[in-house]
C-alpha cells in the first residue's frame, strides 16, 4: 500500500485529501477544500481513445508498435488508451487489430498493469478509423476506403478488439453495419463523412436499437459543418444529448473558442483526444503516416498538401489547452477521464475513487507531469 497527499480531483472539486492505494483506491481522506492548489496535483489517469502513434510508433506496427506508443503516451499521463487504426488495404487492417488483440492477451497475463516488465498504459480495445469512411472525406486518411460490407464487418468483429468504430452514415451499408458492430459492444463513431444531419440520425437509431453507443470522431474535423438550413453532422453531435463525441485540442484542429461552445453544448459528453502519429514526440521534420509523407513544423502535422495528418498532441498538453482557454482543472479533468470512461463503459476507472483501479497522474502547479501510476504500477521514466 502507498499514500499521497496533495490537492485531489475528487468527482465533487478538488480538495486538499490523501489516497491511499495498492491496485486499486482503498481510501480516501478528505480534510478541505482547496482554493489554491497544493502540490501535487493528484488527477484521475487520462484516457485516449483515438492515438494513433507516438515516440517513432504506430498501431499499424503491429504488437510492438502498440506496446511503445502505450509506453510513451503513459508517461504524458494516460492510463487507458485504444490504438487506433488508419485506411489501409484490408489485410493491414485486420493484422493491426491482430497486433492490437496480442497486447491484450499479454496484458491481461500480467494483471493489465504491465507488458514485458514496462509500465505502460492499460489497452482495452482498438479504435477502427477507417476503411468504412467517406472517400470525399479522407482528410489525412489514405485512399483505401472501402464500404462496410457484412463479410468485413464480421472479419472485424471476429477480432474481439474492436472497441470504437468510426463511418460514415452515407454508406450503402452504414446502417445494417452499425447495428452489427453496436449489438457486438462496439462504440459507432461518425467521421469522415458527408452526411446530412438526417442520415447520422438514421444511423444513430440503428445503433442504439442494438443497445449501442452513439460518438463522432475528432469533432468539427473531416465532417459536414452546422449551417442555418442544413445541420450536418457537427449540429447532429450538438443537438444530440445522448451522443459522445471527441475533440482534438491542439489549437491546430479546433480554436478554442470553438472548443467552449461545444463543450457548452455537451459538458458530460465531450472527451479530448490526442489523434497522434508516430511522430508525436519526436523533433519535428518529416515523418509519416498510413504510409504517406508528413511533414512536422511549428506543432502541426501535415501532408505535402497542407492537409492536417492526425497530430502531435499528448493529452497532457490538452489539459493545458483546455485550462489555458479559461476552463478549471477540475472540469477539464473530466474531458480527459470520466467522459471517455463513460464513452466506453469503464466503470472501474476514470474517477478517484474508493474501489477504482489506481490510475493517477501526478502534476506540478503548472500542469506539468510528475509521475504517473496505472493500476497502483509506477510507470517508469
Amino acid at each position: 500500500m502507498r499514500t499521497i497527499r496533495g490537492t485531489v480531483v475528487l468527482p465533487g472539486g478538488a480538495f486538499e485529501a490523501s489516497v491511499t492505494f495498492g491496485e486499486r483506491i482503498t481510501a480516501i481522506a478528505v480534510e478541505r477544500e482547496m482554493t489554491s492548489a497544493k502540490v501535487p496535483l493528484i488527477l484521475p489517469g487520462f484516457i485516449d481513445t483515438h492515438v494513433h502513434g507516438g515516440g517513432g510508433a504506430d498501431t499499424m506496427d503491429g504488437a510492438a508498435g502498440v506496446v511503445a506508443l502505450a509506453g510513451f503516451h503513459a508517461r504524458h499521463g494516460v492510463t487507458t488508451l485504444l490504438p487506433t487504426t488508419i485506411t489501409n488495404p484490408w489485410t493491414n487492417v485486420l493484422a493491426a487489430l491482430r497486433g492490437v488483440a496480442e497486447v491484450m492477451t499479454e496484458q491481461a497475463a500480467a494483471g493489465g498493469t504491465a507488458y514485458a516488465g514496462a509500465g505502460v498504459a492499460s489497452v482495452v480495445g482498438a479504435h477502427l478509423e477507417g476503411p468504412f469512411i467517406n472517400p470525399h472525406r479522407l482528410g489525412a486518411q489514405p485512399p483505401h476506403a472501402v464500404e462496410p460490407t457484412p463479410e468485413l464487418v464480421e472479419e472485424a468483429v471476429g477480432t474481439g478488439v474492436v472497441r470504437v468504430v468510426t463511418m460514415a452514415p452515407e454508406l450503402e451499408h452504414a446502417r445494417a453495419a452499425a447495428r452489427t458492430f453496436a449489438a457486438r459492444g462496439a462504440r459507432v463513431s461518425v467521421g469522415h463523412t458527408n452526411a446530412t444531419a438526417a442520415q447520422v440520425a438514421a444511423v444513430a437509431e440503428a445503433v442504439r436499437a442494438a443497445g449501442g453507443t452513439v460518438g463522432f470522431t475528432h469533432l468539427f474535423n473531416a465532417m459536414t459543418q452546422l449551417g442555418s438550413r442544413e445541420p450536418g453532422a457537427v449540429g447532429a453531435a450538438l443537438a444530440d444529448p445522448e451522443a459522445f463525441a471527441e475533440l482534438i485540442l491542439d489549437l491546430h484542429h479546433v480554436h478554442a473558442t470553438t472548443f467552449l461552445a461545444a463543450h457548452a453544448a455537451k459538458p458530460d459528453r465531450l472527451h479530448l483526444i490526442t489523434d497522434a502519429i508516430r511522430a508525436c514526440g519526436l523533433p519535428e521534420g518529416l515523418s509519416e503516416l498510413g504510409g504517406q509523407r508528413v511533414v512536422v513544423r511549428g506543432g502541426a502535422a501535415r501532408l505535402e498538401d497542407g492537409t492536417l495528418a492526425g497530430s502531435v498532441l499528448t493529452l497532457d498538453q490538452a489539459l493545458r489547452n483546455a485550462v489555458g482557454s479559461g476552463m478549471s482543472v477540475v472540469v477539464a479533468s473530466r474531458a480527459l477521464s470520466a467522459v471517455p470512461a463513460a464513452y466506453l463503459g469503464l466503470t472501474d476507472r476514470g474517477a478517484i475513487a474508493v474501489g477504482a483501479r489506481a490510475d493517477l497522474v501526478l502534476m506540478s502547479a503548472d500542469l506539468r507531469v510528475l509521475e504517473v501510476i496505472v493500476a497502483g504500477t509506477p510507470v517508469a521514466g
